[in-house]
């Protein structure tokens, strides 16, 4: 019988990476926001937007009431391919609102947002994200993946970065 690999996979690190962080929720709204037209097709995706995840609740954007009651009947289908695409169940309820939105649901930030540049992380966030990564033996793959890390908890607004949803 062999013994247990000491190398682990770029997933796995990144996956416990997000676990100590608190960043798990924070992720899964990204690929749900990406993904959302192929979780709930594209007629309901054209009138609906995933907006966040708070104490197990999705929240979602209706384009108008007539969408919200037809969905309200649908929240139970709806509800389970959510959690069937996170693979466990991390949506217990999911509370549709009205609002407004572009038809482009592939992201939540205005398009200057995009375009303007990311915020440098401090020397604390980049001593942090250092702290994370001693256990990679590669020290370009280490030092890469601090900076990533110490990055992405710069552009995460202070009071809820460390917040569990």
């Amino acid at each position: 019988m062999r013994g247990q690999s000491r190398l682990d996979s770029f997933g796995t690190i990144l996956a416990g990476v997000a676990h100590r962080l608190g960043l798990e929720s924070k992720l899964f709204e990204a690929r749900l926001r990406r993904h959302w037209p192929e979780i709930v097709g594209e007629p309901i995706a054209t009138h609906t937007r995933p907006d966040q995840i708070r104490f197990k609740k999705l929240h979602v954007y209706v384009h108008n009431s007539v969408w919200l009651q037809q969905l309200t009947f649908l929240k139970p289908v709806l509800l389970e391919k959510v959690n069937r695409m996170a693979g466990e169940t991390l949506v217990a309820e999911i509370v549709l609102r009205i609002g407004e939105f572009s038809a482009d649901h592939t992201t939540s930030a205005p398009p200057a947002a995009l375009e303007a540049t990311p915020p440098q992380p401090s020397a604390e966030l980049l001593r942090e994200a250092t702290l994370h990564t001693q256990g990679i033996q590669d020290p370009a793959l280490r030092e890469q993946l601090a900076a990533i890390m110490a990055q992405a908890l710069s552009a995460t607004p202070p009071d809820s970065s460390r917040r569990a949803p």
